[in-house]
């Protein structure tokens, strides 16, 4: 009865109770083991939802496939804030610099359905806007129309054509 659970764990915090033991405890695996080995892999999303796949055997083995957290997680922890602004348009909680959006870029890119690291940043940009967070001092949807006319290819070319 080999099976796969997915659930979402605070980064470096999973523990044997909700939401994750009570999917692990039916399961041959040791719920102690992968637990522990949660917390090793997800220890760098410290405080984050992170998505986790548990993959399991009858004969008790698994495997875990840590995923990334939402663009949003990580635009919070990159520029230090708890919540999104009411009201985005008008009120901005925290601004960003284009180094910090390409780091967040270059962690979601796998993720995202970018085919390159400019239409990633543009995703993590487009985020930007309903959080209510400014990169560099400017609003996200200018520093957008920034990159469609080149003015960062410099920073978000991808890592074979750089």
């Amino acid at each position: 009865m080999a099976g796969t659970i997915e659930v979402l764990v605070p980064g470096g915090e999973a523990s044997p109770g909700p939401p994750l033991g009570p999917e692990l405890g039916p399961t041959p695996v040791d719920v102690q083991a992968v637990v522990q080995q949660i917390n090793d892999e997800t220890a760098a999303f410290d405080g984050m939802e992170v998505p986790i796949t548990v993959e399991y055997e009858d004969d008790g083995s698994f495997t875990i496939e840590v995923g990334v957290p939402p663009t949003a997680e990580l635009i919070k922890d990159e520029a230090g804030f708890d919540t999104g602004s009411g009201e985005p348009q008008e009120t901005f909680v925290a601004d960003l610099t284009v180094e910090q959006v390409q780091k967040i870029a270059e962690q979601k890119q796998s993720d995202l359905l970018a085919y390159d690291l400019k239409n990633a940043a543009k995703e993590v940009v487009g985020t930007c806007v309903t959080l209510g967070v400014t990169i560099e001092g400017n609003d996200p949807r200018q520093f957008k129309e920034r990159i469609d006319d080149g003015e960062y290819d410099d920073k978000f070319a991808d890592e074979a054509a750089a």
